[in-house]
């Protein structure tokens, strides 16, 4: 073989060698953290299923993670239970009031599922009270804290980052009550929500139809508990099942406790929209622990035996004056159903 075709073979196998290595190069890029993150505040909201193993708290979690993210280039300046800020669309408001006021650019969400697995998701600020917009969110997911650990500070590997003075350790603050902030609070000292809770029964149920959002269709508001560790990863297809099976076990209760007009809402409508279509009253669910509901509706949960206790409790929206009709008794419960027939049964007790 002569000097020149050894020569060439040996170029056109080093070429193929480089092009091997070229290829998970060109790959890692690609998951390399957004731009927008490396250029302003981030809050940074966990879920956590209470049933994963090994046990951690959400807290933990934020300890845990937050060198990582400001290793990575992030500059986390708050940490959140997710399951807090969605409590109520009410509550959720007042938070992206907020993320408004604090220039809040990046929501970086860490749901952790009942098998342990972790899924990181980065998306911009929406800037409205949805604080995330319907957008492909950049992903992560790990199969423990080790792994999301590593993964985030390699995706923010060669990147320069413009967040110069992040925090050392993670930063809690106090949850909204009621709306507002904390007093002790270090961010804005009070955040006015238009809507207001009111313990007694709506009037003109009579007059007006009750709209009923069915899964999957309570309006942008809803896209952040789609993070939720209960609700992450669920298909389109288990989600249009999951909504069938939950209308037809309303309508048996509505049928039975309820003598007015309903409509269940299976797509979004704005206030107006359903307004037009004599809908004035929207029945709203919310999930969490008692006590924290009953202090963001204005109740004083003192007495219950157990505040920790994760309860779910209806309300109906009056979308026309913006008012919160939670009824005249505490009827939450941690059977959703039982819940709704309390409810129900309550709404015919006398103003």
């Amino acid at each position: 073989m002569q000097y020149n075709e050894i020569l060439a073979l040996s170029v056109k196998s080093f070429l193929i060698l480089i092009s091997a290595f070229l290829v998970p190069v060109q790959t890692f890029c690609q998951s390399q953290l957004p731009p927008q993150f490396l250029d302003g505040k981030t809050i940074v909201f966990i879920s956590n299923a209470p049933g994963a193993r090994p046990i951690m708290q959400w807290e933990g979690i934020a300890k845990e993670v937050h060198p990582a993210v400001v290793e990575a280039g992030g500059d986390p300046v708050a940490y959140y239970e997710l399951e807090e800020v969605t409590l109520s669309e009410e509550i959720q408001r007042a938070y992206a009031s907020t993320f408004s006021q604090r220039l809040i650019r990046n929501i970086l969400i860490i749901t952790r599922t009942s098998n342990g697995d972790f899924y990181t998701n980065i998306l911009e600020y929406s800037g409205n009270e949805s604080i995330i917009n319907p957008t492909s969110p950049w992903s992560l997911h790990s199969g423990d804290i080790k792994t999301l650990k590593e993964s985030l500070i390699a995706a923010g590997k060669g990147r320069r980052s413009k967040n110069l003075m992040p925090l050392d350790v993670p930063t809690f603050l106090p949850p909204l009550v009621g709306g507002q902030q904390s007093a002790n609070s270090t961010a804005a000292s009070s955040i006015p929500v238009s809507a207001r809770f009111v313990a007694k029964n709506p009037l003109n149920l009579d007059i007006f139809k009750l709209g009923i959002p069915l899964s999957g269709a309570s309006g942008e508001t809803a896209l952040l508990t789609r993070y939720r560790y209960d609700l992450y990863g669920k298909s389109e297809e288990e989600a249009l099942a999951a909504q069938k099976a939950e209308k037809a076990n309303l309508e048996r209760i509505f049928d039975q406790y309820y003598p007015h007009q309903t409509e269940f809402l299976t797509e979004i409508r704005s206030d107006d929209q359903l307004i037009d279509d004599r809908i004035q009253f929207v029945l709203t669910r919310v999930e969490g622990r008692e006590a924290d509901l009953m202090e963001s509706m204005g109740l004083n949960p003192s007495g219950l035996n157990n505040p920790d206790r994760i309860v779910v409790k209806y309300y109906i929206k009056f979308l026309v004056r913006n008012e919160l009709y939670i009824g005249p008794k505490w009827d939450a419960d941690p059977d959703g159903q039982i819940a709704l027939v309390n409810f129900l049964k309550n709404l015919q007790i006398a103003p």
